[in-house]
């Protein structure tokens, strides 16, 4: 392009960190502007998975994102007897690695300098139109060849965009932390355990912490105590004292959530990130489609020099692949959580035989395994 093309996002998370080093990159001028007094980023550890990773590769952060993270060799999940249900291997080129989220939130920063990406603090986006405005709170309204909302589940500038089909509460939730790593900690293999309607995901992190998952229907209030209930849980898991007795008073319990948008963009005006999909973390990959539907987004852009067309372009091309994570993801947790406690064996009984069905494990790792637009 002859011309440099500019664009405004409205969110610092992930998802807007993520884009706006993409069309960086790609030699347009980006302006992130962020509600908060900093940048900081809430949150226990980040599933990396291979789409990801290449995603991240693309973007110039992954070795800084992952520097202290463990490698990956297996996942196994396990029920309320210690039977394995489902097992994964992983190798080089089908990789999952478990960073801190605020490592790779830090290395994002970290290249959003690098890259003269203009960030604004304490400027809170309240206006979006198909037309590339971005209308900011202290009256400002800005123009741009490309405008993009970031801005979460709860987006209002997808609404404004009239974008959102659904946002749907689901009847699941999640306590995430970290906690104190010790000597003889499993260092390779994530471990699922499921106890009737509750889960607890362990994960090896770094050299000093692992990050835990608790996840446990919405109605079970000693479930989604914060602090925890450690008492509740380990008469969940009684096998597990090691781990759930060095659970402090952080960690934060929440609802999963699912969006549903009528579509990614309008006029030259795009949403990303969980305003575009949010979904319920049971297959990791949220984060994941995030950086590749961004590194994805950047590539079109590049190649068409009409947005819009490019904007469309880009999600017919690239929503299907989603929308599958979203649908598989839901099925993963209702079968997890909502199946009747007592009729767990026979649960256990149906998992072991679907999950060693090929089919079925193309579908539940159809995103790892893609090869991201845009990718090395």
């Amino acid at each position: 392009m002859s011309t440099t093309r500019h664009a405004e996002i409205a969110g610092a998370g992930l998802g807007g960190l993520a884009l706006a080093i993409a069309l960086a990159q790609k030699g347009w001028s980006v302006r992130v502007h962020e509600r908060s007094d900093d940048l900081r980023m809430f949150g226990a550890g980040i599933w990396l998975w291979e789409n990801g990773l290449r995603s991240l590769a693309a973007l110039g952060v992954e070795q800084t994102a992952t520097a202290r993270a463990k490698r990956i060799e297996t996942m196994v999940a396990r029920d309320q007897d210690g039977r394995p249900l489902l097992r994964r291997t992983f190798g080089t080129e089908d990789r999952l690695i478990l960073p801190p989220r605020a490592d790779l939130y830090d290395a994002l920063i970290a290249r959003v300098g690098e890259l003269g990406v203009e960030v604004e603090l304490r400027s809170t986006a309240i206006g979006i139109t198909p037309r590339g405005e971005l209308e900011i709170e202290d009256g400002k309204t800005l123009q741009a060849d490309l405008v993009v909302a970031a801005d979460g589940v709860f987006s209002r500038l997808r609404e404004a965009l009239l974008l959102t089909r659904r946002v749907d509460y689901l009847d699941e939730g999640y306590t995430r932390l970290l906690i104190p790593r010790r000597p003889d900690d499993p260092d390779t293999e994530v471990t699922e355990y499921w106890s009737g309607s509750r889960r607890l995901l362990y994960d090896p992190c770094t050299d000093d912490v692992n990050y835990v998952c608790l996840c446990c229907p919405v109605d079970d209030e000693d479930g989604r105590r914060v602090p925890v209930d450690k008492e509740s849980w380990l008469a969940s898991f009684p096998t597990l004292g090691g781990i759930i007795e060095r659970i402090d008073d952080s960690g934060r319990w929440d609802r999963a959530m699912r969006v549903t948008p009528r579509a990614w963009s309008r006029g030259v005006a795009a949403i990303v990130g969980d305003a575009a999909h949010g979904q319920p973390p049971n297959l990791g990959q949220g984060a994941n489609l995030t950086f590749q539907n961004c590194l994805a987004l950047a590539e079109y852009l590049e190649r068409d020099a009409d947005t819009a067309a490019a904007l469309a372009r880009w999600e017919r091309r690239e929503r299907p692949l989603t929308d599958h994570i979203q649908r598989w993801t839901d099925l993963y947790g209702r079968v997890a959580s909502a199946w009747p406690d007592r009729f767990a064996h026979r649960r256990s009984q149906v998992l072991e035989t679907v999950t060693r069905i090929p089919w079925v494990d193309r579908q539940l790792n159809k995103a790892a395994r893609h090869r991201p637009v845009g990718a090395l």
